[in-house]
């Protein structure tokens, strides 16, 4: 589940980004709210015709302040308001003071609180308050609306700033190009950039190394490492000198592109060049490695350059913590833990969260446990994604009721569950088949306001569809809609194969059109599907059909959609159009595979030709293919019917010596030939120890007719220790089995057999055929 990627430490380009052009005091704030640019009124100085707002709408605030408050005070006050209409409300009060006389501190606050919310328009009249009370407006002042243009995705107004500064008599600087650069950088906005760059060129504005860095990093993000490599060897034309930031903006680049041995020989020009790194070059570095599975070298250079002075950092030990639990390696990544903290790094929920997710992949999930009890006594507090990545594992594992209970711990927490928690639970209940509680816990998921997503939905429909009740899935298909979760062809094939499977064709069909109207395109098992279906009810006309619509759609068959058609002519016994499909087949460039030589041989059998059937399996063997049973399995039972028995043993003995392993279906067969085949009793019970000891079951008619003829031949002692063979392996209760020993010491054996058969066909067990 894609929820477990989430809390991965980033050690790329954003875990160590130089993109920090920013001025102090004008660090980004997190988006909170895009509010429409309409806005109340606001109080000007100048009396450009706006009305003040009323002191009411400030009280809270102005609670805040003490009587006597000065500038500072009331600075204070709006900064950490964190709604800008309040914030915008209270300055306007102030200003109506008499003694009160802003200064661009307080403009360029409420400037940087409306850009948060998105609210242009006023931002730009609280610019002509400033402009109108002659308050000083620098270069400055413009970046709030780089940054709040740039937050909202809006870059073409981002750098139309450029043009505003003008219109206040501005000239933009090098500062305020590279800050509108690196905007563009972070936003993805390449061509933007080019053009931008080249605006400044035109302009004859002096580029910095600052530039340069971040015209390579836009150069990196474009794969253009090359180019990006050129550019830093122009930098002396202009008298300047790559810094630390140019050859790790560079290494990153190559890291990024898969390529840490390109990172390094950047590092040996570094170095030649004399320039000086801090951690940050060796935690990229060292990132490259563990990106690429080196962990070994990651680890050789972390050692190589402590020796050099390097000291690792929390960053250092997160990336390696990281790496060693991608590669397999958790107990040696718990090693790095203790080096951790005997360092006194206090491990952060990135930390816990690796190596709970590694120990939970390792299917360690009582060591998780262990790591998640030691992060909570150290006072770091577990999120949802910790908890998601146990629930997860402990439902993959079948210990569905144990999530359950972690998950209601998580909630005792004041940590919500979310989607991710509970498709995991979902799934986990889906998986042990408690569909009851499925459907219960998504109607419980609905009302706790965790909005299902399409994994939610396929996997109940899929659920639904398995146990046959396909209208509550049709339903669920129908709640996705109304709710606008999206619907992919994932959803529509299951239902499509619900429906097939059910031979309810019609509804199929009906599905099948729905998609076209719902503009999901068709892919090949939707046609696959439905073309199966239709060729198990005997429609196989339009089975060709829907293959012909099927190539009109740029869909080529593959061997499911020819193994389809193979295997209803297989069955009505129409050999040459059977040996036709194949031809296709092979003409078409889709190269039979097991299934169809298993099937067409399956078909030669049936119709009575089993030379044929095993001349064509002899011509497999010699193509180099290794059968599976499906190709041996016709002929060794047709050759039983036929009482040639030593045929078939010989056969099935091949199959173990050059084939692969023999199935339930192939015990079965030969288990029930050497029952009804006449021959010597005592091959039929060697062989059925030997199922036994194999892990199959027999099949129960075929024991019984064992069971008879040991009876008749007065061989109870050998009946008895084969049904303690079958009773241990079926692992009956202790009460089953003193009641059937109770019955054989009596010599009731039929109804010894009757109990045991009775109780297997209640069980029914996954490896046997009552």
């Amino acid at each position: 589940m894609n929820c477990l990627n989430q809390w991965i430490p980033s050690s790329g380009m954003n875990g160590y980004s130089w993109s920090s052009l920013r001025v102090v005091g004008h660090s980004p704030i997190l988006l909170t709210s895009h509010k429409s640019s309409t806005f109340f009124p606001m109080a000007s100085i100048n009396h450009q015709g706006l009305s003040k707002p009323s002191l009411s709408n400030t009280s809270s605030l102005f609670s805040q302040l003490p009587a006597n408050f000065t500038s500072k005070q009331l600075l204070e006050v709006i900064s950490q308001e964190p709604d800008a209409e309040s914030a915008l409300s209270l300055f306007n009060w102030a200003s109506s003071q008499p003694n009160f006389i802003p200064n661009s501190s307080f403009y360029e606050v409420i400037l940087r609180k409306l850009g948060e919310e998105g609210l242009f328009d006023s931002m730009r009249l609280l610019l002509q308050e400033m402009k109108n009370t002659g308050c000083e407006i620098n270069g400055g002042t413009f970046l709030s609306f780089i940054e709040s243009f740039a937050r909202f995705n809006r870059f073409d107004e981002a750098v139309g700033v450029l043009g505003m500064m003008e219109d206040f008599e501005l000239k933009p600087g090098t500062f305020t190009y590279n800050h509108l650069l690196n905007v563009l950088v972070e936003g993805n906005k390449l061509k933007l950039v080019e053009e931008v760059h080249s605006l400044m060129f035109s302009r004859g504005i002096k580029p910095d190394v600052s530039t340069f860095n971040i015209l390579i990093k836009a150069l990196c993000k474009a794969h253009q490492i090359r180019a990006a490599i050129l550019m830093m060897e122009d930098m002396p034309n202009y008298g300047l000198y790559p810094d630390e930031k140019t050859f790790t903006t560079l290494m990153q680049g190559f890291i990024e592109e898969g390529n840490t041995d390109g990172a390094l020989r950047i590092r040996e020009q570094m170095v030649e060049a004399k320039c000086a790194s801090t951690n940050v070059t060796v935690n990229v570095l060292i990132h490259g490695f563990c990106k690429e599975g080196r962990i070994e070298e990651a680890l050789n250079f972390t050692q190589e350059m402590s020796l050099d002075g390097f000291h690792p950092d929390q960053f250092t030990y997160n990336t390696l913590i990281n790496g060693l639990c991608k590669a397999g390696h958790v107990k040696h990544a718990l090693e790095i833990l203790d080096l951790m903290l005997n360092e006194g790094f206090d491990p952060d929920i990135f930390t816990y969260n690796t190596l709970m997710s590694g120990l939970c992949k390792s299917g360690e999930v009582e060591e998780a446990i262990e790591v998640l009890n030691h992060m909570v006594a150290r006072n770091c507090s577990p999120n949802t994604i910790t908890y998601n990545t146990l629930i997860n594992t402990m439902c993959k594992e079948n210990r569905v009721e144990e999530a359950i209970e972690l998950a209601r711990a998580l909630t005792s927490k004041g940590i919500l569950p979310d989607v991710c928690t509970f498709n995991s639970l979902i799934q986990g209940l889906c998986l042990t088949r408690n569909y009851r509680i499925a459907i219960e816990l998504f109607e419980e998921m609905k009302r706790k306001g965790s909005q299902p997503d399409e994994f939610t939905y396929n996997m109940l429909i899929d659920s639904l569809c398995s146990k046959g009740r396909l209208d509550e899935a049709m339903n669920l298909l129908k709640e996705m809609e109304s709710s606008g979760c999206a619907r992919s062809v994932v959803t529509y094939n299951t239902l499509i194969d619900g429906f097939c499977k059910n031979q309810r064709i019609e509804e199929a069909e009906e599905i099948f059109d729905e998609m076209e109207i719902q503009g999901v395109s068709r892919n090949l098992v939707t046609y696959n599907t439905l073309i199966d279906g239709l060729c198990k009810i005997k429609r196989v006309e339009e089975a060709a059909q829907l293959m012909d619509q099927m190539l009109m759609e740029g869909l080529k068959p593959d061997k499911f959609t020819y193994n389809s058609l193979l295997t209803f002519f297989c069955k009505v016994g129409d050999i040459k159009q059977a040996a036709d499909i194949v031809q296709t087949m092979n003409s078409n460039g889709c190269e039979p595979d097991t299934v169809t030589y298993g099937t067409l041989i399956g078909g030669l059998c049936k119709a009575g030709r089993i030379e044929v059937a095993t001349q064509l399996l002899r011509t497999i063997q010699m193509k180099g293919m290794v059968l599976a049973p499906q190709a041996y399995n016709p002929i060794i039972q047709a050759l039983f019917k036929r009482k040639r028995n030593k045929e078939a043993m010989r056969l099935f003995r091949e199959m173990e010596e050059k084939g692969d392993p023999p199935d339930t279906v192939s015990y079965k067969i030969v288990f029930r030939g050497l029952c009804l085949g006449g021959g010597p009793i005592g091959e039929a019970v060697d062989f059925l120890v030997e199922m036994v000891e194999k892990g199959f079951l027999p099949e129960f008619s075929s024991f019984m007719m064992l069971a008879e003829g040991l009876c008749a031949l007065s061989m109870e002692d050998t009946l008895g220790k084969l049904v303690d063979m079958v009773m241990k392996m079926a692992k009956l209760s202790n009460d089953e089995v003193s009641m059937i020993r109770g019955f054989l010491k009596i010599r009731k054996f039929h109804d010894a057999l009757a109990t045991l058969g009775r109780i297997l066909k209640r069980r029914n067990p996954q490896k046997t055929y009552w």
